[in-house]
């Protein structure tokens, strides 16, 4: 007799430092191939009234048995199922989303279903990624195991600890290749636009995104957009992580006057 998965388990959300007395909830996704372990210390950094959860795809870290998604609208459709019967445990509670690099893209399709079913995001925040109308593409999923690494080791955002372990490097490889897929083969179906804030943040000397791609994230909502400069190539976050937790806890209070009524309970 098979054993029954937990509510965790069942889940795509991972909260490390439970914040009990939050009036918001920051829930952020991974880059390609990352997992939610890539937020642990935001969990235990962010102030008292702001708890972090991190999204979890499957194929990786506690859901490595489970086969990665290689298409946005059914990884976006599972997240946004997720926020939507997660958040009737703390209806008052402002949700704010983040994601960095593939994770704007997730986050932002996740951010049109909830707004489509009537409970939007008090504002969304993207890190390191173009615009969806500005996405570019690509055909690294295609490419041989050599070429993929060298990608992963230009953009600079796995541990030399990893990197250096063959074995563990080939493990991981098959769920990065996922990730590519997905990203590379994106693009944003016509649709509503989003009425919530929008923070872009990237860094000046990041090769993936340039000031006019982040600029271009207004237009996919009717709310207010802002920008924030940093330093530091595509992984910035991880060098300024800090300064980065900062301006997105500062973009998550500043939504919550405007967080509207709360969720109410599923059917």
């Amino acid at each position: 007799m098979s054993a029954v998965p937990s509510a965790a388990a069942r889940s795509s959300l991972r909260t490390f430092a439970v914040r009990a007395q939050s009036r918001a909830r920051l829930v952020c996704f991974p880059h390609a191939g990352g997992g939610a372990g890539a937020y642990r210390l935001w969990g235990f950094d962010a102030p008292w009234d702001v708890e972090v959860a991190a999204v979890q795809y499957p194929g990786r870290e506690d859901r490595y048995a489970e086969p990665p998604v290689t298409v946005m609208s059914e990884l976006a459709d599972a997240i946004g199922t997720d926020l939507l019967r997660e958040a009737t445990a703390r209806p008052e509670r402002a949700t704010v989303l983040f994601g960095h690099s593939m994770g704007a893209s997730v986050a932002y399709e996740t951010a049109r279903r909830l707004t489509a079913a009537g409970h939007p995001p008090a504002a969304l925040v993207v890190s390191g990624q173009p615009a969806p109308h500005r996405t570019r593409g690509g055909t690294l999923h295609r490419a041989d195991d050599a070429e993929l690494l060298a990608d992963v080791r230009r953009l600079g955002g796995t541990s030399a600890g990893v990197l250096g372990h063959d074995a563990l490097l080939r493990a991981l490889l098959p769920t990065i290749r996922s990730d590519y897929r997905l990203i590379e083969t994106y693009r944003p179906r016509p649709g509503r636009r989003l009425g919530a804030p929008v923070t872009v943040l990237y860094a000046d000397d990041d090769p993936e995104v340039d000031a006019a791609e982040a600029a271009a994230w207004r237009e996919v909502t009717d709310g207010p957009c802002d920008t924030g400069v940093f330093t530091g190539g595509h992984f910035y976050l991880e060098r300024q992580r800090e300064a980065v937790l900062a301006r997105v806890v500062a973009r998550v209070r500043a939504a919550l006057p405007a967080a509207g009524a709360a969720w109410p309970s599923l059917p």
